[in-house]
């Protein structure tokens, strides 16, 4: 049976983590919304800094599963405590691929910055990338709360999501259907609208995440019914 003083230094380290993961949290999703602006501004030097922001980004993954790792090794937890940590685990791994699609926004909207494209999608990129940003923020407060019951409705957020992307994707095949010279260009769109939907993925498993966390129950195969019913208060 652990000793009290131990128990009491796994919850300081544990807590240590997760304030960590959502500093990391918060700056993926600052770096989503930083090369969205600057692709709406045309502003190459903040597209520069948020291709930087990845290594931090990187680095500080490298650095949570470190001290997981060190956590488990240290203290032996068992049950729900052991849950936590290997689900915070997967968690930061979600939270480095936003990072990684934030940067393949900025590099293609490099791409489209330094050319004399006129028919990207600005409105409908920000629009799409605001309710992701608002999707991964609800999720990673849901994370700090300790409470799934938002998982349902950042879920359906995920499915309107889908569906903006799907119009995206069939306005920029017109574009090329009409003149072939825009291939090149409009699939650098293609490519930000993916990051973005694909980040709205991202955000969706860490509600499903804090589902486990708290419930014990795997629901990310179990569609918006099951998220509604693990939702409710208990």
């Amino acid at each position: 049976m652990p000793s009290k003083h131990t128990l009491t230094h796994f919850d300081t380290e544990l807590e240590s983590i997760r304030k960590r993961l959502l500093e990391m949290g918060g700056l993926v999703a600052q770096q989503l919304s930083r090369a969205i602006e600057a692709l709406s501004s045309g502003d190459m030097a903040t597209i520069e800094a948020v291709i930087e922001d990845d290594r931090r980004v990187n680095e500080e993954e490298v650095a949570l599963d470190d001290a997981c790792i060190l956590l488990i090794a240290r203290h032996g937890p068992t049950a729900g405590d052991l849950r936590m940590v290997m689900t915070m685990i997967q968690m930061i791994t979600d939270l480095e691929r936003v990072g990684d699609e934030a940067k393949k926004i900025a590099k293609a909207g490099r791409q489209i910055i330094g050319s004399d494209v006129v028919f990207v999608p600005k409105v409908e990129l920000r629009h799409v990338a605001a309710m992701v940003i608002d999707m991964l923020q609800r999720a990673l407060d849901a994370f700090a709360r300790m409470d799934p019951s938002s998982s349902a409705d950042i879920a359906r957020q995920d499915k309107e999501v889908d569906a903006i992307f799907k119009g995206i994707m069939r306005q920029l095949i017109t574009y090329m259907m009409e003149d072939p010279r825009l291939i090149t260009r409009a699939l650098d769109v293609l490519f930000i609208a993916k990051s973005i939907e694909r980040i709205g993925d991202h955000a969706k498993n860490v509600s499903e995440y804090v589902v486990y966390m708290v419930r014990g129950r795997d629901v990310r195969h179990e569609g918006i019914e099951a998220l509604e019913r693990e939702s409710r208060v208990r």
